[in-house]
């Protein structure tokens, strides 16, 4: 016969563990957040600071009795998202001009004396420039539907060449007062943004003091800028 089993009547055993307090579980999520902003404005600011240290370099920390020969421009003007047409019937956005630093002139394609001077200016102070001379573009902005002349062709062959109304680019760039829009020679930095105006009807004369300008600007970038645009997605 099997001797029953004597059960004896004892309290179960229950570990219990404290449940964390909804309030702190709130903190540590909001800390983790802000440590997570923190951290990409950081690499933000890594990333930003060469440009940073540049401009500042060029527009504050500045020899005393230096002057521009060109105007800054503030604030800065970026490319606008603007079609524009090449001279072989391309369609080409005008912010794909980003990437290098870009000498600008704006005239019809008749291009009458003024603009055959600032295109001749802009490929001599581009080649000036010596080693520096292929990171600027020379950039001429055809602002009405005239034919550019053949004769003109062979000194436009490193030129970037482009149609766009009057209008649209009397939206982005801007004479100085009672100039008209193809009076000047522009400066546009690698970031797409309009920043510099050299003097009205600049002539041999002036062409050197430009010239500085440009140098100065490359001297001040030379440590995040190169030469070539990076090809996009």
């Amino acid at each position: 016969m099997n001797k029953p089993v004597d059960y004896h009547d004892e309290p179960l055993g229950l570990t219990v563990y404290s449940m964390p307090a909804a309030g702190s579980a709130l903190v540590a999520d909001a800390q983790r957040t802000t440590r997570g902003r923190w951290k990409m404005i950081a690499v933000l600011l890594v990333c930003a600071a060469p440009v940073i240290a540049s401009y500042f370099t060029y527009y504050v920390v500045r020899p005393e009795g230096r002057r521009n020969f060109g105007e800054l421009i503030n604030p800065q003007r970026p490319l606008p998202d603007q079609a524009a047409v090449d001279l072989s019937g391309q369609s080409v956005n005008l912010r794909s001009l980003k990437g290098q630093w870009l000498l600008v002139t704006v005239a019809g394609g008749a291009c009458a004396e003024a603009c055959t001077q600032n295109l001749y200016l802009q490929r001599q102070m581009r080649e000036s420039l010596g080693k520096d001379k292929d990171r600027l573009d020379r950039v001429w902005l055809i602002s009405d539907e005239a034919s550019v002349a053949p004769t003109l062709l062979p000194a436009l062959k490193d030129a970037t060449v482009l149609r766009v109304p009057h209008a649209n680019l009397a939206n982005w760039l801007q004479p100085a007062n009672g100039e008209p829009l193809t009076s000047h020679l522009y400066v546009v930095d690698p970031l797409g943004n309009w920043m510099m105006r050299f003097p009205a009807n600049l002539d041999l004369a002036g062409a050197p003091k430009a010239k500085r300008d440009l140098e100065r600007l490359m001297r001040a970038s030379a440590f995040w800028d190169r030469a070539g645009r990076e090809s996009g997605p």
